[in-house]
């Protein structure tokens, strides 16, 4: 029997293969039906099969480089067939090993799953049976409702990550505390202190989070008070590299197990990404500093008094229980003046098309649209749907000055987008003198785009005409590409419902919108 290895101090470290919390979801439901079963090979190979198909993962060295097949992943209107499916897992042999499980897919396995286990959102064992918790079916529930729920997502991944612990039965880590609560104990302590202007807590110090060993908060308050006096706000990453070293325990001889870019770099990112999840955090100064989002004072503080203190679990089972049972005191909503919502939510808007050109909010666009990556420190923790919404309507005030646009994205205290519009309402409502114009976007290119979009822009489109007699209204749907269904459906909604909705490329809205001086031109063009 192979000796078990034993825990040792590192880095808190998420998937960063799931930033994208209905990533997370969508991979639930390749898993779904095969809840209860026993976990074989068999149903890896099964699992395997579904995520292939579904696109959520695909193979470099051989799904890649076949060009049928890649043209079928970069499609979307084309999909495997099962032998095609067959043929990619008989040709992409897994050089991955994980323990507990045999070398090739069914390690692969675990890599898909490991962090769904640890948010207890399933549970799985070689030869036993899947499980799946009532949280992970919230998950799976929130990403099957049309749209999305995301604020039912947001809820799950609360639960999950106010009861996370480093030190859970499913690693080998010797660090033992939860962190979302070490943070919120934190920020809390550096808020009480008058010395520090209610700042929060600097990005870079949250490298010290992520390396800190136990839970004691006041200890890690005071060593930021101890990195601020000697060194302020203005250092090198080295400096908190070479602190979270010695916190780690290690020497020079082990450095390259843990690289600078990952402590202070990768790891700090996807921190702030988790955190984000959960609705109650937000940044400040243009991205510097993690503060506690006053919109969510009510569930901070109800994690405060019950989560910073938690239950040890020696086995898997009774963590995942743990983990997998909802807090319905989380669950409830926090009243907010709709005013305040709309007041912080502009002026941000404001800012960001004053203090940003023109031509970076494009970029910016193109970005979300296309397949690269953000190096702006707020835009890039910003899921894509969500700031594709908000670089939209960004451009929009940059270009219209007259236009008094407002965007229905939920925001945190910052004024900064959390997810996107709810079921029910229009992306973005734009009012100028004589007219109505309502902007939808979608990253949606395949033919769902117009079954999932344009019967609920109808619909909008419907009532905002019932709603404003006396003003032209339609509505512009924007997205990477639009497909042949969607322009089909634009055209039988003007035969059958008498309303106009124009459909755009983000290209196409970058030439033909950006050129006229009032929306309600883009109607004669």
């Amino acid at each position: 029997m192979a000796k078990e290895r034993q825990k040792e101090y590192k880095p808190l470290s998420f998937s960063t293969t799931m930033r994208n919390p209905a990533r997370i979801a969508a991979f639930l439901n390749c898993i779904l039906p095969y809840e209860g079963q026993v976990l074989t090979s068999d149903i890896i190979h099964e699992v395997a099969a579904n995520l292939i198909t579904a696109k959520l993962y695909y193979t470099e060295k051989y799904e890649m480089k076949v060009p049928e097949y890649k043209k079928i992943y970069q499609s979307d209107e084309l999909t495997f067939t099962r032998e095609q499916v067959e043929d990619i897992i008989a040709n992409s042999p897994q050089d991955h090993k994980e323990a507990g499980f045999e070398k090739g897919w069914d390690s692969r396995f675990d890599t898909w799953y490991k962090l769904s286990m640890e948010f207890g959102f399933i549970l799985y064992e070689m030869n036993k049976p899947i499980i799946i918790s009532t949280t992970g079916h919230m998950l799976v529930d929130a990403l099957n409702e049309n749209p999305i729920n995301n604020e039912k997502i947001q809820k799950v991944f609360l639960n999950a990550l106010m009861k996370y612990q480093t030190s859970n039965p499913f690693r080998k880590n010797a660090n033992e505390n939860v962190p979302l609560p070490l943070l919120l104990r934190v920020i809390k302590l550096l808020k009480d202190d008058t010395e520090e202007n209610n700042a929060g807590i600097f990005r870079s110090e949250l490298s010290l989070i992520i390396c800190w060993t136990d839970n004691d908060a006041d200890s890690l308050y005071r060593k930021i008070k101890e990195v601020r006096r000697q060194y302020g706000f203005n250092y090198g990453d080295e400096v908190i590299y070479d602190l979270c070293l010695g916190l780690l325990g290690v020497g020079e001889d082990k450095k390259k197990r843990f690289k600078l870019d990952q402590i202070t770099g990768e790891a700090v990112d996807e921190f702030i990404r988790k955190m984000r999840i959960t609705g109650i955090v937000s940044l400040r100064g243009n991205g510097r500093f993690l503060d506690f989002n006053s919109f969510e004072l009510d569930k901070i503080n109800y994690i405060l008094q019950h989560y910073c203190d938690y239950p040890r679990f020696a086995t898997k089972q009774e963590y995942f229980e743990y983990m997998g049972t909802v807090d319905s005191n989380i669950l409830t909503v926090q009243e907010i003046s709709e005013n305040e919502v709309s007041d912080v939510r502009a002026k941000t808007l404001n800012e960001w098309a004053t203090n940003y050109d023109k031509d970076d909010i494009i970029k910016e666009l193109r970005i979300v649209c296309g397949k690269g990556e953000s190096k702006n420190p707020i835009l890039r923790i910003i899921d894509k749907p969500t700031r594709f919404e908000f670089l939209t309507i960004i451009a929009l005030k940059q270009h219209f000055e007259s236009l008094e646009v407002c965007p229905n994205y939920h925001v945190d205290d910052e004024g900064l987008p959390t997810f996107t519009a709810s079921g029910g309402l229009a992306d973005i409502e734009c009012f100028d003198t004589d007219n109505n114009p309502l902007v939808e976007v979608t990253l949606m290119t395949a033919r769902t785009q117009a079954t999932n979009e344009m019967p609920a822009i109808t619909r909008h489109l419907q009532e905002a005409i019932e709603k404003y007699p006396n003003k032209i209204v339609f509505s512009l749907l924007v997205a990477p590409s639009i497909h042949s269904d969607t322009k089909y459906m634009a055209e039988f909604s003007k035969y059958r419902y008498n309303v106009d909705i124009l459909t755009y490329t983000l290209e196409e809205f970058i030439t033909n919108v950006f050129t006229v001086n009032n929306l309600v031109e883009t109607l004669k063009a």
